[in-house]
């Protein structure tokens, strides 16, 4: 009996001719995806930096200083990275889908929370929970993707990913900054709060359920032998080491812009500031463009494209002039999006085996590189002005580049492929 009488799959050789049933543009459920995914990230860096451009109101609320009010934003980013692993590795076992619902689930619960908070230390332990339970939707969200879409469309899937955190980052700061302004902060918190709960539910009634995942162990000495192999791959530590470095960019600029604004040759007003961050739309965009990018530059030709993109606006921005300081801040921010979705899709492209403990590792690097970027960059600019921050960036940038160029170099050593980063 032949097998198509039997309905096998046909075997040539040994290569399978059973049609790949992973989603791709225009193809059923990949709208839906995409859409759900993009609510997800926008609802984790809104939640993630809500109380960043309110830190003045809650400093003065509370009787605290600046540098006390900030660990409402560090408890929020250090539980995410602490706890990203872990809840990859949970992932692994109940499922990406399952763990996204869950982390988004007892994060907007804890946001509706915030806003009641009796004392700074009550709020910043809020914030460690929420941050905490964030971390599961970037542990799984790009290896749901790497899992659930095709090769050949998994780069601009995780760029929409990507772009919906540009827009929760930007609307984290600008609706709660106006917001507060009539209000006060904890009206600012709770509106931020009803609105992270509208995306958290509909993410959960868009999102396809998946059909390509494998059940994994949760044996601690499973997961320490992925980490490990995921650590011993060299292509993967370079991927690390530049998302760490494009956000050590990123995480300076942002922490400390709102400083240069306010004092003079510009001395702008607060609610000014705040809608600054409303550059971060531009982020949507080259985040969303990243696998147009990869298709017609390569992987590392995006890179060094991102690379380029993020000195040319350092250096734009140490004009003054407001003219001159706005493109300079989209060059850097269109520059940090695009490389971010570029390195981050091609963890989940590169990772063979564990690709949730893969992306878990890359975010945990991304939110070290926000850490030492926001404290670098406001040192240096208490010791040297915007020139000091500016330095920082520059430094960074040119790290992303050295490494990219290591890897050109071990590609062109092995003869592999030239999209390979």
């Amino acid at each position: 009996m032949s097998p198509a009488s039997t309905g096998a799959p046909t075997i040539v050789g040994a290569v399978s001719t059973v049609p790949d049933s992973r989603m791709t543009p225009g193809g059923p459920g990949y709208r839906r995806m995409s859409l759900a995914l993009f609510l997800a990230g926008v609802s984790t860096f809104a939640l993630l930096y809500s109380t960043q451009a309110l830190l003045p109101l809650i400093s003065g609320d509370f009787g605290v200083t600046a540098s006390e009010a900030s660990w409402t934003v560090a408890a929020a980013t250090g539980g995410l990275a602490l706890f990203v692993i872990p809840m990859s590795a949970l992932s692994e076992r109940y499922g990406r889908r399952t763990i996204m619902t869950a982390s988004l689930v007892v994060a907007v619960t804890v946001a509706l929370l915030v806003p009641f908070a009796p004392s700074l230390t009550a709020l910043v332990a809020l914030r460690a929970v929420q941050g905490a339970a964030l971390a599961g939707v970037p542990a799984s969200a790009t290896a749901y993707l790497a899992e659930e879409v095709r090769p050949t469309a998994l780069i601009t899937a995780i760029g929409l990913f990507v772009a919906g955190n540009s827009v929760g980052g930007m609307s984290g700061r600008v609706i709660t900054g106006w917001v507060a302004q009539e209000w006060g902060w904890r009206a600012a918190l709770g509106a931020l709060g009803l609105v992270a709960v509208g995306c958290a539910v509909a993410f959960r009634l868009l999102l396809p359920a998946p059909a390509h995942f494998t059940r994994g162990s949760l044996r601690p000495r499973v997961l320490a032998r992925t980490v490990r192999d995921h650590l011993a791959n060299p292509l993967l530590r370079r991927l690390y080491a530049i998302g760490a470095l494009f956000m050590t960019v990123f995480g300076g600029v942002y922490t400390v812009i709102g400083y240069r604004l306010t004092q003079a040759p510009f001395s702008l007003p607060q609610g000014v500031v705040g809608s600054i961050f409303l550059v971060y739309l531009v982020g949507t965009v080259s985040a969303s463009a990243a696998g147009r990018l990869v298709g017609r530059l390569g992987r590392r030709g995006a890179l060094y494209l991102g690379g380029g993109t993020t000195a040319a606006g350092l250096l734009l921005s140490l004009a003054d002039s407001l003219p001159l300081v706005l493109p300079g801040l989209v060059l850097i921010t269109a520059g940090f999006f695009a490389g971010h979705a570029v390195a981050s899709s091609a963890v989940s492209k590169t990772a063979a085996h564990g690709r949730a403990q893969a992306s878990a590792l890359y975010q945990s690097a991304y939110y070290i590189g926000s850490s030492v970027g926001s404290t670098a960059g406001a040192v240096a600019f208490h010791a040297g002005g915007w020139a000091g921050t500016v330095g920082v960036g520059l430094l960074a940038v040119a790290g992303v580049v050295g490494i990219t160029v290591l890897g050109t170099l071990a590609a062109a050593r092995t003869g592999t492929a030239a999209r390979t980063a």
